[in-house]
């Protein structure tokens, strides 16, 4: 704390790569991690530090399709406020608040919160050609609409009627 007492009047600037492995463990869908770039400024006064964050780096994730992976790339900001003494710390407060815990502030945890909360639910390869993943199954067939037109097919019961059709068009 006393360090970071130096630059009260100044500020702090820093840019710094995270090895950030361990968040595999806390989301197994998280197949590969890239370093993570954290850089940003800390504002120090007598009541808190406040970090503005920019956390840059990429994750390779399942596909919600095909389970191949998907690059995810990872660009968050997020300003950050630890405060010194509890008594100002107010829970329903609508900013990022948290408490210094025995004179050290240790960015990892939020950096790791909010890439967790940056992944999404579901995840896509836009290369993935959809229509080829499911273009059929058991008893179906995936068809466009371009391509139904194309292949109608006549029921076997209506053959004969549609040849009488075909013969009297041909005539006229």
């Amino acid at each position: 704390m006393m360090q970071l007492q130096k630059f009260r009047n100044k500020g702090l600037t820093f840019n710094e790569m995270v090895n950030l492995e361990s968040l595999k463990n806390r989301d197994p869908q998280i197949r590969t991690i890239s370093p993570i770039q954290v850089f940003g400024t800390a504002e120090i006064d007598s009541k808190k530090v406040t970090f503005h964050l920019h956390i840059k780096g990429e994750l390779v994730l399942p596909s919600t399709r095909t389970l191949e992976d998907v690059q995810f790339p990872i660009d968050i900001q997020s300003t950050e406020i630890f405060m010194y003494e509890t008594a100002e710390y107010n829970e329903d407060s609508e900013l990022n608040l948290h408490i210094i815990h025995r004179e050290m502030i240790d960015l990892t945890p939020v950096i790791e919160e909010l890439i967790l909360v940056e992944i999404p639910m579901q995840v896509y390869n836009e290369e993935e050609d959809v229509s080829s993943l499911f273009s059929s199954g058991r008893d179906w067939e995936f068809i466009q609409e371009a391509d139904q037109e194309k292949q109608e097919k006549i029921d076997p019961r209506f053959a004969e009627l549609a040849k009488l059709f075909n013969q009297k068009n041909s005539n006229k």
